[in-house]
């Protein structure tokens, strides 16, 4: 029997999951909506979600079951782009911060690294990001260096950038910060988007100010998001122009309360949370996105579409569609909390293992690649 049929069966209630978590409220960020049901995992995937609303007892049995008693059942929320360097913590020592708060993926831009090793930085970061209970991606560094002032290691050439672009983990361009490169069609600059597209990956766009005839050139260039918006204004040309909207909530610049009435005035899908640069500090006592998740329900947000971006919205920017909901099909990085106005994580859920709970000292400090 092949994985494929054993998933099925596994659906059908016909073979038993590794897991059953009874009893939850799930977060549905597909519908935008919370209901009782029992969610069956095997081999590292959601393959049934059993609504109690049929009245009826689930036909799910696990190997193991647990009782949530009713607590909420959220997807694992996802960083779509930030700065490893500004946490100043290696990788592993990063998950152990932040994994308990519920984030299960980062999409890791890792310029710095790349601006004083070259290339040998940027693999650095990827084999630092194997074996933990996060999924760390990386967006190839675009810029180094970003400006002709800079002395970097060496400057990195898109025939530099080509041989990673092979990598599983690789999701794309990072941040376009050359923004006169790319108006004047500087050489350089087009082949790293071209390459990035031809492979199918996305690349990240870093357009402060600009707008008019340039934001069109530098959207028609095939750059699909922005994270520097400050303004209404700004934020409303790039969905305008259909660019992703990464709202940033950093240690320094901080968007999110800005920008945030534009979502509750037109609920765009094409929005999502990143924290680009957050020092060690602001990461012990504010968090990281399950920080932004807070805020967001505090000024109002509805707690689903909030969950919503961050994790679903930042999966299907980035192509991983099996990422960032509970429904058939999907990753099982899951977070169980206590309350969800407040993201009070009580467990963590990585491939459907447990991997941190409140109650237990310490976290695993490795996992399976997936």
């Amino acid at each position: 029997m092949n994985t494929l049929q054993r998933h099925i069966q596994v659906a059908r209630g016909e073979l038993p999951a590794d897991l059953v978590l009874r009893n939850a409220n799930v977060v549905n960020v597909c519908s935008g909506e919370c209901y009782l049901a029992d969610v069956a995992i095997y081999d590292g995937y959601v393959v049934g979600v059993a609504e109690k609303a049929e009245a009826r007892e689930s036909t799910y049995q696990g190997r193991v079951e647990r009782d949530l008693q009713g607590r909420w059942l959220a997807p694992g929320l996802i960083d779509g782009h930030m700065h490893i360097e500004s946490t100043m913590l290696v990788l592993p020592e990063f998950a152990r911060l932040v994994v308990p708060r519920g984030v299960t993926a980062v999409m890791l831009d890792p310029h710095e690294f790349a601006n004083v090793m070259g290339i040998e930085g940027i693999r650095y970061v990827l084999d630092m990001g194997r074996n933990l209970p996060l999924s760390a991606y990386v967006t190839l560094s675009s810029c180094v260096p970003a400006s002709s002032y800079e002395s970097p290691y060496r400057v990195l050439l898109a025939k530099d950038l080509l041989p990673l672009l092979e990598d599983e983990r690789v999701l794309g361009l990072a941040e376009m910060m050359n923004m006169p490169g790319v108006l004047h069609t500087d050489e350089q600059v087009l082949a790293k988007i071209r390459a990035t597209r031809e492979k199918g990956l996305v690349v990240d766009g870093h357009a402060p100010g600009l707008r008019g005839h340039d934001l069109c050139a530098y959207a028609a260039a095939g750059i699909m998001s922005d994270h520097e918006c400050t303004t209404l204004a700004e934020a409303r040309q790039r969905l305008r122009l259909g660019m992703w909207l990464m709202i940033r909530e950093g240690s320094a610049a901080r968007n999110l309360d800005a920008l945030l009435p534009l979502v509750k005035e037109l609920h765009p899908p094409r929005v999502f949370f990143v924290t680009d640069d957050r020092d060690p500090q602001d990461l012990t006592t504010r968090g990281h996105i399950d920080s932004m998740v807070r805020r967001a329900i505090e000024l109002g947000l509805d707690p689903v579409e909030a969950v919503r971006l961050a994790s679903y919205n930042t999966a299907q920017y980035f192509r991983l569609f099996d990422r960032g909901a509970i429904a058939p099909g999907f990753v099982a990085d899951l977070v169980v909390l206590d309350d969800l106005h407040t993201f009070e994580v009580e467990s963590v859920y990585k491939d459907g293992t447990l991997v941190a709970q409140r109650y237990l000292v310490g976290i695993a400090t490795s996992h399976r690649d997936r």
